[in-house]
């Protein structure tokens, strides 16, 4: 069979008209900026229609980070590197997507533009994921003193702090080693629980063997909750359990207590007690993460934007909101949709499909979150899982809560390490994690 050539004359015709087809179909696409990589932004991005959108994801950090599994990363459980994530490598083979590393400023709704700390920036579509962040509740002394959970530099903070309170014990009287031998964590929702829990372990398991001179019988832990139980999100069977968890291994509850003082050495209690302690982890509260330009009516009184069903904001026909940072009432949850990872996950994936709706002419589709249950570790063989057809805890529920939250973990590769590492652990009840990672003061030897 004979096939005749294309001479390169018509070669290059059809390159041409190639090549405008493709400059026609670009000049289509619609630009959407995404502000903030986490749960909701990430899988908002990835799932937009490479053939319809061009976006542009803007955040203060290079990565995406695994906020379940950052009290790991504070009590040496964990290598940050394995629960963070670079935004560059998730998309290296997503060429319609960038990234900036910035941070926004304002927004200029009518001129469809935000500023940022590196210039300027036109969008088609805005899309807000900003989270949010440790709420103070007004006190600005307690905020300068006490350490948050909302990072993973947070999270290697307490790890530095915790290590260095240690090495300073050392050298002190036993007089002076009340205050750094008392460790407060102020709110017993999931994070202060599992941060509690696994701080337990470690005085059991770890620090007495590092620390031969130092007696662990007087490292206390205390764990403070203004309402009448732990986990107060979850059943009573899981509140039950946690509180047992918790004293058995030498936890000290206090609850129906509040924080009212805390100068850096003694924390004061809305009863008048008193705690002497040089540690607290404050884990009571969150309020969104403010950015400036949108209508003050458009924000609850913890700064969460009010959107619609379709996580558009109230007033705009192309701003959206999506994840922590999102307040939006339906019929199953006429006080918002609680502020976890299944939440943001899914409104960012319906929010990628209703973009593509949009742009076709498709009538976009109402997000409702269903609630597959919540669950919380305290410790080695010790959790709580409340699904909608069962609630259980023990060891079976503290093997489901690592499967599950392996399954969340971006990467193969660091499903795997992260694996290793459980299993090294649970094996020998030891970690070699314990670097103190600080900057030198005096790099010139001055």
């Amino acid at each position: 069979m004979y096939i005749c050539p294309i001479d390169k004359s018509k070669k290059k015709v059809l390159w041409d008209l190639k090549y405008r087809f493709h400059q026609i179909k670009m000049s289509k696409r619609k630009k959407i900026i995404v502000v903030g990589g986490g749960f909701a932004g990430i899988q908002l991005v990835r799932r937009l229609d490479e053939n319809l959108f061009d976006a542009l994801l803007i955040d203060k950090i290079n990565h995406h980070q695994f906020q379940p599994l950052f009290y790991q990363v504070a009590t040496s459980q964990i290598e940050p590197a394995n629960i963070s994530f670079p935004f560059r490598h998730i998309f290296k083979n997503k060429k319609h997507i960038q990234i900036r590393l910035a941070e926004v400023t304002r927004i200029f709704p009518d001129k469809n533009k935000i500023s940022t700390s590196i210039g300027d920036f036109d969008y088609d579509f805005l899309v807000i994921a900003i989270g949010c962040k440790t709420n103070f509740f007004g006190n600005n002394e307690i905020c300068r003193y006490s350490l948050t959970l909302k990072t993973t530099y947070d999270a290697i903070k307490i790890r530095n702090h915790i290590l260095k309170i240690f090495e300073k014990i050392i050298s002190l009287n036993e007089e002076e080693r009340e205050a750094y031998l008392n460790l407060v964590i102020v709110g017993a929702g999931a994070t202060g629980v599992e941060l509690a829990g696994a701080f337990a372990e470690i005085k059991k398991n770890i620090l007495p063997k590092d620390y031969h001179r130092i007696d662990f019988t007087k490292f206390q832990i205390y764990l403070l909750e203004g309402s009448k139980n732990t986990l107060n999100n979850m059943s009573d069977n899981a509140k039950t359990a946690s509180q047992k968890y918790l004293q058995k291994m030498g936890v000290q509850l206090l609850t129906e207590k509040f924080v009212t003082e805390y100068n850096g050495n003694t924390l004061i209690l809305s009863n008048g007690d008193k705690i002497n302690t040089k540690t607290v982890i404050w884990a009571a509260g969150v309020t969104g993460n403010y950015v400036e330009g949108l209508p003050a009516d458009c924000f609850t009184h913890v700064n969460r934007i009010k959107v619609d069903r379709i996580n558009k904001v109230f007033g705009s026909e192309n701003i959206f909101a999506v994840g922590d940072i999102a307040y939006m009432e339906t019929p199953k949850y006429v006080k918002g949709h609680p502020q976890v990872a299944n939440v943001a996950i899914n409104q960012g994936k319906n929010l990628a499909k209703n973009f593509k709706r949009i742009i076709i002419g498709k009538v976009p589709v109402d997000y409702e979150y269903r609630d597959f249950g919540s669950m919380a570790t305290i410790g080695q063989n010790k959790a709580v899982v409340d699904f909608p057809f069962m609630k259980f805890k023990g060891y079976f529920a503290w093997f489901i809560w690592m499967f599950l939250h392996l399954m969340l973990i971006l990467s193969v590769r660091n499903k795997l390490i992260i694996f290793i590492n459980w299993a090294w652990v649970y094996l020998t009840k030891d970690s070699s994690l314990r670097l103190i990672l600080t900057e030198d003061k005096n790099p010139c030897g001055k």
